[in-house]
C-alpha cells in the first residue's frame, strides 16, 4: 500500500513548486496550536492499542495536508492516515523492518521531485507553514516500512498465470500521442512584490472556464507577445511541453485552466481550447536542441530591431556563430538536454517553435538582456514493444496492493482504537 496513493488522486491538477507558495502565502497553512493551547500539544489525542497520537502530531499532518491541497475534512483525513500508520509500524517492528537512512532520502527525493524542488528546498518551503522536517520524514518512512512488509509477508505467493499476462498485454497497446491547442497568460513577476500580485492573480485566472473571459484577461494582463492574439497558440504536440505543464493539460477539460506555473521573471497559467489524438505514438523521451544568445539591452527597441536582423539572417542554428562572431562567447550557448531538465520558461517557448524558427519573448534574469532562443532539433524516442516482464511486475504490484488494503483492514478490525479529546 503507498502512503501516497490518496493524495495523489486528490486533485485532477499536478503540483507546483509555485502552488506550494501560493498554499502559504495565503494563509492556508497555520493548524499549529496557538501559545496559549500550548500546553495541550502533547495530550493523546488517539489511542491504538499502546501507542497513542498527540495533538501536535495532528496538527502537524493536517498542516502538511492543508500544503498537498488534500480535499474533504483534513482532521479525519490526518487522523485516519496517522492511525494507519501506527497499525503499519508496529507491523513493521514485528517484522524486523527499519528503512535505512539512504531509503528514506531517496523516498523524499521521489515525492520532492514531483514538485520540481530538492528535499533541502522543500523543507524550506514547509517550515515556513509550521511544519517540522520531521512530519515530511515521518510521512515517508512509514510509507517505505510498509511495503517492505508488504512485499516480504507475500513473497513468492503471487501466482500469475501467461493467460493473465497475455490478457493484461492485450489490453494496453501503444499510448497515441495528443496534440493540444492552447491559450497562455503571462503575469510579470521581476520584483518580489510583483511576484505575489502575480501570484494573487494567476490563482484567479486559474478558476475561469469560458474562452471569452480567459482572451480578454490575456489581452489586458499578458506580458507576452501573444496577448495580441488573445494568448491564443497554434497547435502544438503535447510531448513538446515541459512535464510539469503536460501533466496538468491532460487532466484539463475544454475551456479550464492550469494552476499557476513559474517562469523566469514570471508566472504563466495555461487554457485548453482543444485537444485531439495523434496517428503517431507518444513519445518515450524528447531531446532537444536549442541556442540562446543573449543580446545586451532587454526589451528596447534597439535590442529587438537587432535580433529581427539577426533571425533574418539565421536560418539555422549553426548561422548563429557566424552572427556571434565578434561578441564575447558567454553569450551564445547551444546544448542538447532531455525536456524534463530545460527550465520551464525556456521549454514552453521551445514548445512553440519548429526546427530553425525563433522566440524572443524572454529576457535575462535580471532583465538587462533579451534571449534569443532557436529550436535546433528536437529527437523522439518512440515506445518500445511492451515488454512482459514490466507487465509481469504491473500485475504483481497490483495484487500486493489488494493484500496490502486487506491486511491493514486486519489490523484495524484486530485493534484496540479509542478517540481521548471527544472529537
Amino acid at each position: 500500500m503507498t502512503i501516497f496513493k490518496r493524495i495523489n488522486g486528490a486533485s485532477k491538477r499536478g503540483f507546483t513548486a509555485m502552488a506550494l507558495a501560493l498554499t502559504l502565502s495565503a494563509g492556508l497553512v497555520g493548524t499549529m496550536a496557538t501559545p496559549a493551547a500550548a500546553q495541550d500539544l502533547f495530550a493523546p489525542v488517539v489511542r491504538i492499542n499502546d501507542r497513542v497520537i498527540t495533538a501536535y502530531e495532528l496538527s502537524q499532518r493536517m498542516a502538511f495536508l492543508t500544503l498537498l491541497k488534500a480535499p474533504g475534512n483534513l482532521r479525519e483525513l490526518a487522523e485516519e492516515q496517522l492511525t494507519n500508520e501506527a497499525l503499519q509500524r508496529h507491523a513493521a517492528q514485528l517484522a524486523g523492518v527499519e528503512p535505512t537512512a539512504e531509503e528514506v532520502l531517496a523516498g523524499m527525493e521521489e515525492f520532492t521531485a514531483r514538485f520540481d524542488l530538492d528535499v533541502e528546498t522543500f523543507n524550506k518551503i514547509i517550515a515556513q507553514g509550521g511544519i517540522a522536517p520531521e512530519t515530511f520524514r515521518d510521512f515517508v518512512s512509514g510509507g517505505i516500512a510498509w511495503r517492505t512488509v508488504v512485499r516480504e509477508r507475500w513473497k513468492g505467493r503471487i501466482q500469475i498465470s501467461e493467460a493473465e499476462l497475455d490478457r493484461a498485454i492485450a489490453q494496453l497497446g501503444v499510448k497515441a500521442g495528443i496534440r493540444v491547442l492552447l491559450s497562455e497568460i503571462v503575469l510579470p513577476a521581476q520584483t518580489p512584490a510583483q511576484l505575489q500580485a502575480s501570484n494573487a492573480r494567476a490563482s484567479e485566472l486559474s478558476d475561469m472556464t469560458t474562452l471569452p473571459a480567459f482572451a480578454s484577461a490575456a489581452r489586458r494582463m499578458s506580458v507576452a507577445p501573444s496577448r495580441g492574439r488573445s494568448g491564443r497558440l497554434n497547435w502544438m504536440d503535447l510531448s513538446n511541453l515541459p512535464p510539469i505543464v503536460q501533466q496538468q493539460i491532460v487532466a484539463l477539460e475544454p475551456g479550464h485552466v492550469t494552476d499557476p506555473v513559474p517562469v523566469k521573471n514570471g508566472v504563466a497559467v495555461f487554457q485548453l481550447r482543444a485537444l485531439e489524438e495523434l496517428d503517431t505514438p507518444e513519445p518515450k523521451d524528447v531531446q532537444v536542441d536549442y541556442a540562446t544568445l543573449l543580446l545586451p539591452g532587454g526589451r528596447s527597441a534597439e535590442t529587438l530591431s537587432q535580433a529581427a536582423v539577426i533571425k533574418a539572417k539565421s536560418d539555422t542554428c549553426e548561422d548563429l556563430y557566424g552572427v556571434a562572431g565578434d561578441l564575447p562567447p558567454s553569450q551564445l550557448k547551444r546544448e542538447t538536454l532531455a525536456l524534463g531538465n530545460i527550465p520551464t520558461g525556456t521549454a514552453i517557448e521551445l514548445a512553440k517553435l519548429d526546427e530553425g524558427e525563433v522566440s524572443t519573448a524572454l529576457t535575462s534574469a535580471s532583465g538587462d538582456s533579451l534571449v534569443f532562443l532557436m529550436l535546433c532539433e528536437r529527437t523522439r524516442e518512440l515506445p518500445e514493444e511492451v515488454s512482459r516482464e514490466d507487465v509481469f511486475r504491473n500485475l504483481q504490484n497490483q495484487r500486493l496492493q489488494a493484500h496490502s488494503v486487506a491486511y491493514l483492514d486486519e489490523l484495524k478490525a484486530a485493534a484496540h482504537i479509542v478517540r481521548l479529546d471527544g472529537q
